[in-house]
């Protein structure tokens, strides 16, 4: 596996992120919160709900999320500069791209409603919409952010912001390029998002503190373009 390390300490493998303000409402009902059976029927999975004990050449362990490989997706770490921890995970296609973000969350109680917030209120302060929408995690921000084209046009960037409650994690999920304005159950992207497996853990974690992320062994840093 190849990776490169572009400007902003983004890591990646050669092959294998707003005026509104959002309402605050709860997931309808508890499989939302507690993170049931119910709402993630089909995925995204807790690591107890697999058999990781299964060897699987195409599930990459990055410590906190487990992401399986797909044809024609690209698996890039967004490492943060100063501390060189990972920060994000991104799967990238040719129409798109989901950032994966997990948290840790308490057992029986929603973060997600104050999260939204947070990210509807981060929004208007850069100048960008943030509108609350029904998704099939439960509600939704669809963000639109001011941005320019690359001869210097104004334009907007779309996404979708999901948050997707699991036993004692939220995994947030951003949704860019296609997805993010024309969702599909079956898309490579979604269908990749179904795949992903979080990996809680036994210690103690404050809600809302991001679950460690690490770089799988076989990465090497390269320099990038630019």
């Amino acid at each position: 596996m190849k990776f490169r390390r572009n400007k902003s300490e983004q890591v990646e493998p050669a092959e294998t992120t707003d005026q509104g303000q959002a309402t605050s409402s709860s997931a309808t009902g508890s499989d939302a919160v507690t993170g049931g059976a119910g709402v993630r029927a089909e995925g995204p999975w807790d690591s107890a709900e697999v058999d990781l004990e299964e060897e699987d050449s195409n599930r990459v362990d990055l410590g906190g999320l487990l992401v399986k490989g797909r044809p024609g997706l690209e698996l890039r770490l967004q490492v943060d500069e100063a501390s060189q921890q990972v920060a994000a995970v991104l799967l990238v296609g040719s129409e798109g791209a989901v950032e994966l973000r997990p948290f840790a969350a308490p057992r029986n109680a929603d973060i997600w409603s104050d999260i939204r917030k947070q990210i509807a209120a981060e929004t208007a302060r850069r100048g960008g919409t943030a509108t609350e929408a029904e998704g099939p995690f439960g509600p939704e921000l669809q963000v639109s952010m001011p941005a320019k084209t690359p001869d210097g046009q104004p334009a907007t960037q779309p996404s979708r912001v999901l948050g997707i409650s699991g036993p004692r994690w939220l995994l947030r999920a951003t949704f860019l390029g296609r997805p993010a304005v024309s969702p599909e159950e079956d898309g490579d992207l979604e269908s990749a998002l179904r795949d992903v497996v979080v990996v809680r853990g036994s210690a103690p974690m404050a809600p809302g503190e991001p679950l460690p992320l690490v770089m799988p062994g076989n990465a090497r840093p390269v320099p990038g373009q630019g």
